[in-house]
Parts: C-alpha cells; sequence; structure tokens
C-alpha cells in the first residue's frame, strides 16, 4: 500500500466526514470523481490503484484526465470543473501530509476551471404546464402519484433530491399548509402550499396511507422513488403532453425545468428576487440571476420606460452638391 492510498482514505474518513461534516451527496460525488480517475490511470499506466503514488498524479495525468471526461466519456465542462474541484479537495488535503510532493501538488492546483457557456434557462409556460399535469393517466395509482409530485414540483421548486427525500411527515396541511424539506448543505426550509396544491396531496396521502416516517412518494412495493425513476416518468409524461402542446416537443424537460418553472412564475408575478432565493433554497440570491436575465416581460418593461431614439430610417444622402461629388470619390 502506498502513500496515496492512505491518505485517500483518511481524506474520505477524516477531512470529509469528521471535519467539514459533508453530506452522503458530497461523499458520492467525490468518490465517484476518484473512481473514474483510478480507473482511467490503470487503464493507461497498467498500474492498479492501490499502487498508484503522487508522482503519477502529476499535472500531465490530471490534465489528461479531465479531457478524458470531456472527448471520451462526453461529459460538459460544468461537470469536467465539478469533478476537478472534487480532486483539488484532495490535493489541498495531501499539500498537509506530503510537503516532499509539493510541487506536483501545486501543479495539480493550479489547473484552471473550463470556461462555458450559459445557456438561457429553460422554463414552461402556463399552457405547458397544464398540458404535462393533465397527462398522467388518473384511473391509475401510479397516474395519480406522477400527478402529485408533478404539481408539488411545479409550485414549489423542490430539487429532486428533495422530492425523493420527503416523508408523509414533511407535508403539513391546512391553514397555513406547508411542505418541508432539508436542501442544499443540509439547510431545512418550508414552503408554503396553495389550495390546489395542497388538495392534491391531501388526497394523495389518504390513498397513500403511509406512516409518518414513509415515503410519500414510493412505488407500489413501497420502495421510495429513486432520481431516475423520477427522471424516467418525467420523460414518459413529457411524450404525453407534446402531443397536445406542439411547443413541448422541441423543449428538453427534466426535473431541474420543473424547478426553473417555479421561479419564473414566482418572478412574472413581482415576487422579489430575495424571496425567490429563499423559496428555492439559493445560499445566494446571485443564484437567482439567470432567471432575471431569462424574462423577456422584466426587460420589455423597462424598454417601454426608455425614451425612443429619434432617428429618420434611410439612407444618408448630402444636401449639398460638392458634398456629393467628395462622397463619391
Amino acid at each position: 500500500m502506498t502513500a496515496i492510498t492512505a491518505t485517500v482514505q483518511m481524506f474520505f474518513t477524516d477531512r470529509l466526514a469528521k471535519q467539514r461534516q459533508a453530506s452522503s451527496h458530497t461523499i458520492a460525488a467525490y468518490r465517484d470523481t476518484l473512481r473514474l480517475l483510478f480507473t482511467y490511470l490503470q487503464e493507461n499506466t497498467g498500474k492498479a490503484p492501490s499502487q498508484l503514488d503522487w508522482t503519477d498524479l502529476d499535472h500531465t495525468s490530471i490534465s489528461a484526465f479531465l479531457d478524458h471526461l470531456q472527448t471520451d466519456r462526453h461529459n460538459t465542462a460544468r461537470t469536467r470543473n465539478a469533478r476537478l474541484g472534487a480532486l483539488r479537495s484532495l490535493f489541498r488535503y495531501a499539500a498537509l501530509h506530503h510537503p516532499e510532493h509539493a510541487d506536483v501538488i501545486s501543479r495539480v492546483l493550479a489547473i484552471p476551471p473550463k470556461r462555458f457557456d450559459k445557456a438561457t434557462v429553460s422554463y414552461l409556460t402556463a399552457e405547458e404546464v397544464d398540458a404535462l399535469l393533465a397527462a398522467p393517466d388518473r384511473d391509475g395509482w401510479e397516474g395519480r402519484r406522477d400527478h402529485a409530485w408533478l404539481m408539488l414540483c411545479i409550485q414549489t421548486g423542490l430539487r429532486v433530491s428533495e422530492l425523493t427525500g420527503l416523508n408523509c411527515a414533511d407535508v403539513s396541511l391546512g391553514t397555513g399548509g406547508n411542505v418541508r424539506c432539508r436542501g442544499k448543505g443540509r439547510k431545512d426550509r418550508a414552503i408554503p402550499l396553495t389550495t390546489a396544491t395542497a388538495e392534491t396531496i391531501r388526497l394523495w396521502l389518504a390513498e397513500r396511507a403511509g406512516l409518518p416516517t414513509a415515503a410519500l412518494f414510493c412505488t407500489r412495493t413501497g420502495r421510495r422513488l429513486s432520481r431516475d425513476a423520477i427522471e424516467h416518468r418525467l420523460t414518459v409524461h413529457h411524450r404525453t403532453a407534446a402531443l397536445t402542446s406542439g411547443t413541448l416537443r422541441s423543449k428538453k424537460v427534466s426535473p431541474h425545468t420543473l424547478r426553473h418553472t417555479t421561479a419564473m412564475t414566482l418572478l412574472h408575478a413581482g415576487v422579489d428576487t430575495t424571496v425567490i432565493a429563499l423559496w428555492l433554497g439559493h445560499a445566494d440570491t446571485r443564484s437567482t440571476d439567470p432567471y432575471i436575465h431569462a424574462d423577456m416581460t422584466i426587460k420589455e418593461r423597462a424598454l417601454a420606460k426608455t425614451t425612443p431614439v429619434d432617428s429618420q430610417p434611410g439612407r444618408y444622402r448630402p444636401a449639398d452638391s460638392l458634398l456629393a461629388f467628395l462622397e463619391g470619390l
């Protein structure tokens, strides 16, 4: 066992779990990054992961691995940067324990993140939302379940991890109805429910008939719905809704699209961006800025308040014959 093996083990058990108290999602993301890296190095160097040393993880090897993610695995620049962030965290920890490899470690830490184009956020219009909510067949149990979580997601803007983590006891109905969830960074928040959403969830809870600690949305066998299951069911309903809503055919709809839809609905209703940030569980109001950029109505209202430029259309023509002669030279 080389020095890198002990350091990696301590990084997860001591640094992430004890010192930083990282969430299970963070630990899983870092684990997957290192698993991909060690598999890549084993395929290219022939060394088993337990035989690797810090000299094998130099600037050239890490850069080649990051290129491999984009060219061979077809990862986006965002995913590449997220993997690089995980590696930086490990190498910063390694710098404290292996000063003899300071040169190798500093070169890796100097690898910059890749810049990428930021596309305008995609969201659903009111007509598209109606078509999507009407897509599940509510004559069946699964259709009523899917209609309930679709309506809850579109109104509350829950992340898919927050949705799948909900228990029956996390919903409060009646006066001041709300849903409570634990979001990113282990921050708890409560989101109010509209009358229509509360009634839909009330009917689902009655049919679900689960214990307070049971999953709010589950399979027929009682297992908690997974992220993949949510994405699969959303894809099925998207195809159905696209048959009645032509604009949905050209849109890629993911669980995060429903979250964008919530933000844009609140923005169109005149809700302040700081409130939207609290509603969505953003750590910084700057995370809400992309919704402002995507909202053309705000820009149109701003344009209506400005004084138009007074310029006559047409081609410039000199008023004097001599000027016209000079212009034609």
